[in-house]
Formats: C-alpha cells, structure tokens, sequence
C-alpha cells in the first residue's frame, strides 16, 4: 500500500512538473510519453519510442529508440545517471571526471573514460566519434548543438538551477532513457526529505545568509541560482536577493556590510577557508563574523551546492549549522548515509 502511495505522489509529481513554467526565459520543460498513461492504468511505467522531450531551451527533441549509450557534457548529468543505474551506459563524460569523488565512490570505470572537455572548450568531433545514442549538455553550450546536430548527435540540454527544474532534468532523462519508475523513486525520495526537513522547521526563524563563492569571498550566488534554493529549504534568506545575476556575481565589502547577513555560508569548493574570513579585518564589523557564523558546505563526495541529486543534502547541512536546536549534525549523517546507499551504493565515511 505505501509503495502505491509513493509511486501515486510521485506521478502527480511528474505530472505537475510537466505543464510547469521554468525561469529560463519563458521555456517549458517537458516530456510527452506514454509512460503516464500506463502508470494510471495501473501498469508498469514504460515508454513508447518515438519519444519527443521538450529541454530546457525549449526545444523538441525527439528520440527514435530507447538509447544504449550515453555522453554527459556536465557533472550534474553524470552524477543523475548514475543515481539512475545508467552509469554502465556512459561512453564519455566532462573533462576531470578523474577529480570527482563522487565518482570514485560509485562508478570508478566512469573516470577512464573519454572526456568530451568543458562547457567552455566542448570537443565536438570527439564527441560525434563515441557515436553515442543521446548526449545531455548544460544550456550554457546552446550555441553548439546546431553543429552538433550537424554531426548526427541528439542533444538534450538542462539546466536544473532550482528545484523544479532539477526535478525536470530528472524527468527528461528518465523518460529518454526508459527508467521513469527509477527517476520518479528519485524524485520522491528528494521530495519526501524536503518536506520533512520543511515540517521540522516550521515556525523557526530565518536568518540572512550571505553564501560566498568557490573563487572568492566577494562572489555570491543571487536568487536566480540553485544556492539561494538551498538557503530558503534550511530555513534561511538569502542576503543577496536583490542581486539580478543569473551566475556567480561580484560583491564587495560594502555590500556585505550593508546586508549584515547572520551568516556566512562558503561554497563547497571554496579555494579560501573559513578561518581567513574569521580573521578578514573587512569584516569585523559584520554580525557573522562577530559571532562566528561562518561554515563551509562539505565536498568531500561532491559539492552539496551545487544541482546534482544530492543537493537537498545541502540544505540539511545548513540547516544544521542555522537552526542546530531542530536539525543536528547527526540528522545530516543519517540522510546523508541512506541517500547514497540507496542511489549510489556506498556508505559515506561519516557514517563508518
């Protein structure tokens, strides 16, 4: 009875996300498959190929067989395949591939394999010669999947910069690959951590938290990005939500002294400490800092701040640090641990 109810909450889910609209411009990410259908009949949720999704540029893209092998030109992708069981499938990924962690832990073949470069030096030919069935891209390289296309290759390209369309990443692919059963568990399970964690911080108050950047202490991430998501689920407010960024923006001193924030949060691959901004005479007159409000976003399996599958455990994290009287380090730990032994089949080592 509850794995119907689950699956039921998980279809409605799905169901809602595809008619949503999404903040990249006025695009609507979709999938139109028979799978929906079947599952209200009752029956296994399946796809019938053709299958036409609509990404998050807003094109239609169909996929005339189920595929057989996959290139991911973006960690994000590569992590969700693999929470999706189709890392066997992969026959290129993202350039330093070998430097994720996440990978070691879960599907080390993934760190051998051909590396297709980054969203700012993509390998076009060296793509096309994997000959994969179906490659997923960030939006950031819309401007090559004409000439990708050119070289026969189907493109899906998402960019899962807030809940919804993190949920909608999940769908596409899923649907693209004929595992939508997998890709609704994964939703559901996200959801259900969510709204727990909402239900136990509900009520609290929400203190500003100013989230510093990966290069530097006067970068943060505005409203338009997955880090400002991921202070409003740990039951915070983001100091820099008047910033217009779609990216990392530049802030300066001043800045952060007018907005106060109650805390500074630093990214998870943060080149600088949170010791130096501690220590950072700038800001000594800021509330964080005078109470020692300053945390770093762990990494040490891949960064919990930015889109993957795994950054609601982000949310738990901060959470932790912003209202530690209701969610502890030790209910971190303990998501944290299910999580990846259900998605990723590894035990972190927090939790040896």
């Amino acid at each position: 009875m509850k794995k119907n109810l689950k699956k039921l909450s998980a279809l409605l889910l799905a169901l809602a996300l595809s008619v949503s609209t999404t903040a990249c411009g006025n695009s609507t990410a979709s999938t139109t498959t028979a799978a929906e259908t079947s599952a209200a009949a009752g029956d296994e949720m399946t796809v019938t190929y053709p299958v036409t999704i609509t990404d998050h540029l807003g094109r239609e893209v169909t996929i005339e067989k189920q595929p057989e092998s996959f290139v991911s030109g973006y960690y994000i992708s590569t992590s969700l395949l693999i929470a999706l069981g189709l890392d066997d499938q992969l026959v290129g990924v993202e350039a330093k591939a070998d430097k994720r962690n996440i990978y070691k832990l879960s599907a080390p073949e993934l760190t051998e394999l051909p590396s297709v470069g980054t969203a700012k030096e993509f390998d076009l030919e060296g793509c096309a010669a994997l000959k994969p069935d179906l490659v997923i891209v960030p939006t950031k390289l819309k401007d090559s999947i004409p000439a990708m296309e050119e070289l026969g290759l189907t493109i899906i390209a998402v960019n899962p910069e807030d809940q919804t369309k993190l949920f909608e990443t999940i769908d596409m692919i899923s649907t693209a690959a004929d595992v939508v059963e997998k890709g609704q568990e994964l939703e559901y399970w996200i959801s259900d951590a969510l709204e727990s964690l909402k239900k136990s911080l509900d009520g609290v108050e929400t203190p500003s938290v100013y989230l510093a950047g990966n290069s530097a202490l006067l970068q943060t991430a505005g409203p338009e990005m997955y880090q400002s998501t991921l202070i409003e689920n740990a039951g915070g407010v983001n100091a820099a939500s008047d910033i217009t960024d779609t990216y990392w923006a530049d802030a300066s001193y001043e800045q952060i002294l007018s907005w106060n924030p109650d805390y500074i949060v630093l990214a998870a691959d943060a080149d600088y400490d949170v010791d130096s901004v501690l220590n950072d005479s700038a800001l000594a007159d800021c509330t964080a800092v005078k109470e020692g409000h300053i945390a770093q976003i762990p990494s040490n399996i891949e960064a919990l701040d930015s889109p993957v599958p795994a950054s609601f455990l982000g949310s738990y994290y901060v959470a932790s640090i912003l209202h530690p009287d209701v969610v502890t380090e030790d209910d971190f730990k303990t998501t944290e641990k299910n999580f990846y032994e259900t998605f990723y089949g590894f035990t972190p080592e927090s939790a040896n």
